[in-house]
């Protein structure tokens, strides 16, 4: 059923595009009409890169304490925990992924609201003692900024979540853009934002493609910082932009996540754990652990176990109470999965289970995708090195730990890995050779709000979430002050005799 109208809010206002254009949204699980978009053009983006501008210039949010911003934020936090059903169904209807996944989400985008508004509570001066009763020296902390923040479409408003609720805490003000894909939740957070007390033109919401609609979020002088989550080739766009004017840039740009079951391991748990992180979500998951590395001596029975599991998952709409995942986000995603399989079978990998469109009762009108299973890879498969972005985990085998820890490393990204042992030192020596963001040992896929998340390589740079999430949006300044001021000697006094 198609809800109300997604609309541009450029400070403080709601407006449709300047020229008119709209983008309807439809459902990636049978192509029903969730709601019509306003599609920005140059002159909207302007118009919100204008208003942060003057908002953070020349408006009051700035200069509020740091106590009325974590204030705001922790009142923003009970808004959303308030319209957890109604978010929840919108992202479920964008995304089509479950209801009760959606519920979740919203869930820890409330708790990394709450995080950030205790976080910024601690948030203090420090002095520099430099050995001199007369001088106070100190580290104050300082909005960046202007901010672009650009959200992807897998978990649309989590990912903002990561960036607006510091944003608020530091003192910065910015434009958010989401994926054209996904656009309702972001103008549900934009309604809350107003409502628990954000000045106008703090918070500023456009929508429409990258082009037209982000790109200038990189490249415009107005803006301090870009923070972007999606493609790696996006992302590499974003830095050379963002170069011309030398602004700040935190870039977290997706994985090929190595997940390593020794023959020592918990293979129950293990294997249930690798199901889990290969077909979550359908694997549009940038941390998903699609890519499982197996000791041999345990190879035959693992993969087994995972094919059978992989073939009996129920694929289903986002209010079917027996589906365990939903759809892929278009049909221009799912023929990118299915060239990516045919590749790798190709390049010859040995398809185990899938490998296709799912089909059937309920399935027909979406862009299903059958859990998939591709074994006998190597890392020269581009199925290997590729992110998939869907549900298919390939499979390679490792006699030692020295290997497995190469093969782990064979890649250009590092955002996260899996690492599965009962030989805890084995574990913690392979966990600190793996060059990525993320080590989970004996599970996969937790996170929280206090912990840093961020990749390795081209996995990005910079950090959301914990504390250093925080300081992406704070420049530190040095302020120096001498109680007790004379000259300083250095250079004879004018007219007098040396």
């Amino acid at each position: 059923m198609a809800q109300d109208r997604v609309q541009l809010c450029i400070g403080g206002a709601w407006t449709d595009a300047v020229d008119g254009g709209t983008r309807e949204i439809r459902s990636p699980f049978d192509q029903s009409l969730v709601t019509v978009a306003a599609e920005a053009g140059a002159a909207d983006v302007d118009a919100a890169i204008a208003a942060a501008r003057a908002a953070f210039d020349s408006g009051p949010f700035p200069r509020w304490t740091l106590a009325e911003r974590c204030d705001l934020v922790d009142r923003v936090a009970d808004l959303l925990e308030r319209d957890t059903a109604i978010i929840a169904a919108a992202e479920s209807a964008d995304t089509a992924k479950r209801v009760i996944e959606a519920e979740y989400d919203v869930a820890d985008v409330v708790a990394v609201f709450r995080h950030f508004a205790t976080l910024g509570r601690t948030l203090h001066d420090r002095t520099v003692d430099v050995g001199r009763s007369e001088i106070d020296s100190r580290i104050v902390y300082e909005p960046v900024g202007v901010c672009g923040l650009i959200g992807p479409w897998n978990y649309p408003l989590l990912q903002l979540s990561w960036k607006v609720a510091p944003a608020l805490v530091a003192g910065c003000t910015f434009v958010m853009k989401p994926s054209e894909l996904t656009p309702s939740t972001a103008g549900h957070l934009m309604r809350i934002l107003i409502e628990a007390g954000t000045p106008a033109g703090v918070a500023n919401l456009v929508l429409g493609a990258g082009p037209v609609a982000g790109a200038p979020l990189s490249s415009d002088p107005r803006i301090d910082l870009v923070s972007f989550t999606g493609g790696l080739v996006t992302g590499k766009r974003i830095m050379a932009a963002a170069a011309e004017t030398v602004k700040k840039i935190a870039l977290e740009l997706g994985g090929k996540n190595p997940h390593i079951i020794f023959a020592d391991a918990d293979l129950d748990a293990a294997i249930d754990n690798a199901v889990t992180a290969a077909f979550l979500h359908s694997g549009q998951v940038c941390s998903a652990g699609t890519r499982l590395l197996v000791e041999r001596s345990v190879h035959d029975e693992v993969v087994a176990a995972i094919v059978e599991r992989a073939r009996a998952i129920r694929l289903g709409g986002p209010d079917d109470p027996a589906a365990e995942t939903g759809a892929l986000i278009s049909a221009a995603h799912l023929a990118k999965v299915q060239q990516y399989c045919d590749a790798g079978v190709a390049e010859g990998a040995v398809l185990r289970v899938g490998g296709r469109r799912a089909s059937g009762p309920g399935l027909d009108a979406g862009w299903f995708f059958e859990p998939t299973v591709l074994d006998a890879c190597n890392t020269t498969m581009r199925c290997v090195q590729d992110e998939s972005f869907g549900p298919i985990l390939t499979v390679e085998v490792f006699d030692t730990e020295a290997e497995a820890i190469a093969l782990g490393n064979d890649t250009i990204y590092g955002l996260s890995g899996g690492v599965w042992s009962r030989d805890d030192a084995k574990a913690d020596r392979v966990a600190a050779a793996l060059r990525h963001g993320t080590i989970w040992i004996n599970d996969y896929g937790p996170y929280r709000p206090e912990a840093e998340w961020g990749g390795f390589k081209q996995s990005g740079f910079g950090r959301e979430l914990g504390v250093a999430g925080l300081h992406e949006y704070l420049e530190p300044k040095h302020v120096w002050r001498n109680t007790t001021p004379g000259r300083s000697g250095w250079f004879a006094a004018g007219g007098e005799d040396a």
